[in-house]
């Protein structure tokens, strides 16, 4: 559908201080950071009210780079068909912000950016965040946009986890809140994955006690193997039979212990890709917050004007439906506008980056 809509074209990733040696961050464990700069993009126009912003929280591995083009590009942003003139966050009537993460590596100040008491960078000196802490860096990147209230606000995954802690820190400040493949407190079994793809990193030999860069070195294989594990409980296992089956790269030659099955060869490239655009100690730093987060407990008596639309996937076996449930249940105790939609498809966890039936046009309405 959206290949016939409109695209934001050629866009640029700005960047803005929003925490000075006088006016630090603080963080939630007590901690400072100072200065600290975030990385965003914007497409549309913000109205002459400043009443239809709607804010784009990325999962784990995004950027601020949402939509449109870079110069010299190959693809456009993560989530360009969900962005733009006519589709669903339509650009001709909204004005869409789009940041990095506090804690990230593409913009926004975290691990790899420079400590100002070093000169060197932070490595694992950088203090250990809270999901509260990325939506204060961008609560203020708000401030600094002179936007008091958002129209709307939507995330996938961990960006769903954004949206909902911010609704209950600014429990005025959200209009709409679209929360897609979300959850509000991970499962046992979800904090067992993540573990293993942070000891993949922490035991790299090339890790040295998170200074990899004074080593002129980065734990690599580590990081490829964390993401080869979490790429796979990002599909589904019916995408993954459909996709490779059984077929082997040597069929009819011996067997061997090296990669041989095409999926064995689709999960090596996706480490090896990963290596190129994502940082070890970012990775770490993004992925503990979410084992911690529970808002419900946090903010136990927040009763958030939000209105919500909460998505999940048939599919998802990372965050099933269960998780959207749950959040649904808590929120109508405190008897919360909120609505919950299951939506059929074959592609598991990342059915919120794509385009199955229905989906689009659930956010779209809601918006509207």
């Amino acid at each position: 559908m959206s290949d016939s809509l409109g695209s934001v074209g050629l866009v640029s990733t700005e960047r803005v201080v929003v925490g000075t040696d006088d006016d630090p961050l603080v963080l939630a464990s007590g901690a400072r950071i100072a200065p600290v700069e975030i990385a965003y993009e914007t497409y549309g126009a913000l109205s002459p009210a400043r009443d239809n912003a709607v804010f784009v929280a990325h999962a784990l591995t995004g950027d601020a780079h949402a939509a449109g083009w870079h110069e010299g590009a190959h693809r456009p942003g993560w989530w360009d068909n969900l962005i733009g003139p006519g589709k669903a966050l339509d650009t001709d009537r909204l004005f869409v912000v789009s940041a990095n993460l506090l804690g990230g590596c593409s913009g926004t100040t975290g691990p790899s950016s420079p400590n100002p008491a070093t000169g060197q960078a932070y490595g694992p000196d950088f203090p250990l965040l809270d999901m509260a802490d990325l939506v204060t860096a961008h609560r203020r990147l708000l401030d600094h946009l002179g936007i008091d209230r958002l129209h709307g606000a939507v995330g996938g995954s961990l960006g769903g986890m954004q949206v909902l802690e911010w609704a209950l820190q600014e429990p005025e400040r959200i209009d709409r809140a679209v929360l897609v493949a979300a959850s509000s407190r991970l499962t046992t079994e979800n904090i067992a994955f993540s573990a293993v793809a942070r000891a993949a990193i922490l035991e790299d030999p090339d890790f040295h006690g998170g200074r990899y860069a004074e080593h002129g070195v980065a734990p690599r294989h580590g990081l490829k193997v964390a993401r080869m594990m979490a790429h796979i409980t990002y599909v589904s296992g019916q995408s993954l039979a459909d996709k490779f089956g059984h077929r082997r790269d040597t069929s009819g030659a011996a067997k061997q212990l090296a990669a041989d099955f095409e999926v064995e060869h689709y999960l090596q490239h996706q480490g090896e890709s990963f290596l190129d655009r994502f940082d070890a100690l970012s990775y770490l730093h993004l992925t503990r917050p979410m084992d911690y987060f529970d808002p419900f407990g946090a903010h136990p008596d927040v009763v958030p004007s939000t209105r919500f639309r909460l998505i999940s996937f048939d599919t998802d076996w990372r965050f099933p439906t269960a998780h959207s449930l749950r959040i649904r249940d808590r929120l109508l105790e405190r008897g919360v506008a909120v609505d919950h939609t299951e939506i059929a498809s074959p592609w598991g966890h990342d059915s919120f980056l794509l385009e199955p039936p229905g989906y689009h046009e659930l956010v779209r309405s809601f918006l509207h």
